[in-house]
């Protein structure tokens, strides 16, 4: 080999293996961005599912204060025993039954003018988680939007309602356990540390016209016939859950009408 095609062969080699490092430099970058990709996409799916599953943890507790909400509206304990006639169990809260002074729901329509009105006079409207109809904005668990007039007097606040502890907690008033260290209750209805956490329910109690068909107050006449209730009242139950996440909440409405039972 002459010695200008061994100075070309030696001149080429640096330029080969710049090349290859440049190669494995680029492969290098594209496989780390791959993996920080991969591991954003699974950061941002287990983000998902976790705030999926707290919300569903907290409908779940929503749900479960509704169907003490309806015990309470029967007089029923939770153990399915009418308060009247079962009495209470030994060592129950105060407040079982709505025993204790605590307000109960009027039984006979003569007594339904005067207890509205004292729930109307309340700033919240409410006394022991029954309420009086909401008046104005009935989306009490939205602060009122930027620009737009502020809550009226006797407007609800869902969140002032809370902190005023007028609400009703999960076994306030049926006995409803919260479980023990072996076997614990659901976290979020257990939660009491404060006012905003756990889960609370309120109860309204919404007059009807004491004539056929029967429709409650100022309704439209298409509406369907009430029959066999006494006192004349239909209830909308509010229950709210905070989940264990900080923006995770959950309100749930129901309409119950309680029928009457038989002596």
């Amino acid at each position: 080999m002459s010695i200008a095609a061994r100075l070309h062969h030696r001149g080429g080699l640096p330029r080969t293996r710049g090349a290859a490092l440049l190669t494995v430099l680029v492969f290098s970058m594209l496989s780390i961005l791959l993996a920080l990709w991969a591991a954003r996409t699974a950061w941002y799916g287990e983000r998902v599912v976790g705030n999926d599953a707290d919300y569903q943890r907290a409908f779940e507790a929503a749900e479960a204060l509704l169907l003490d909400a309806e015990l309470d509206i029967r007089g029923e304990r939770a153990d399915g025993r009418p308060c009247a006639y079962g009495g209470l169990p030994r060592g129950a809260a105060a407040g079982v039954c709505r025993s204790g002074g605590a307000t109960k729901l009027p039984l006979e329509n003569a007594d339904v003018p005067a207890f509205l009105a004292a729930l109307s006079a309340q700033p919240q409207r409410c006394i022991d988680a029954l309420c009086a109809k909401r008046v104005g904005r009935q989306d009490i668990w939205n602060a009122p939007a930027a620009g737009t007039a502020p809550r009226r007097p006797g407007e609800q606040d869902l969140f002032a309602l809370m902190r005023g502890g007028s609400g009703a907690r999960y076994g306030q008033y049926t006995g409803a356990q919260l479980g023990d260290a072996a076997q614990p209750a659901h976290p979020i209805l257990a939660d009491r540390a404060e006012a905003e956490a756990g889960g609370w329910y309120w109860i309204e109690v919404i007059p009807y016209i004491d004539s056929k068909p029967g429709l409650i107050s100022n309704a439209p006449s298409h509406q369907l016939e009430l029959v066999g209730l006494l006192p004349h009242v239909v209830y909308r139950i509010t229950a709210v859950a905070f989940g264990r996440k900080p923006d995770t909440l959950v309100v749930v409405e129901q309409s119950y009408a309680r029928p009457r039972r038989k002596d």
